[in-house]
């Protein structure tokens, strides 16, 4: 049972993450992948208030770790698509943007991280 719930959390996870890329690519005028990095941060922050409330603070159930955490979290965030977006983003000779889009995903997206983590270990 715990595999369909995996399940459901993914589905439900890839189809926030698809909604929230259309509505902040379309509000972004520009080649850079905005919406991926968004849902980059947001998926970063999120895993990590998840992670301190299941495995630091116990408060969330173990029953729900896995679909929240690996399921929808999981489907949510993408790394692949981030290397996809930055290597076509060199192909387009627009190196700058590539590391910028790198280099900003992995800074903001441990920022985020340790945001959420702290926002995690403050609520009751």
């Amino acid at each position: 049972m715990e595999l369909v719930l995996v399940g459901v959390g993914g589905f439900f996870g890839a189809i926030a993450r698809r909604a929230l890329d259309l509505w902040v690519s379309g509000r972004a005028d520009s080649v850079f992948p905005f919406g991926t990095l968004v849902v980059n941060l947001t998926g970063s922050f999120l895993l990590g208030l998840l992670f301190a409330w299941a495995i630091e603070r116990d408060v969330l159930p173990s029953e729900v770790r896995g679909p929240l955490m690996i399921g929808f979290v999981g489907a949510y965030t993408t790394f692949s698509t981030l290397m996809l977006e930055s290597w076509r983003l060199v192909e387009d000779g627009a190196w700058q943007l590539a590391a910028v889009n790198l280099a900003g995903s992995v800074a903001l997206g441990l920022i985020a991280v340790v945001g959420g983590m702290a926002v995690g270990r403050l609520l009751p």
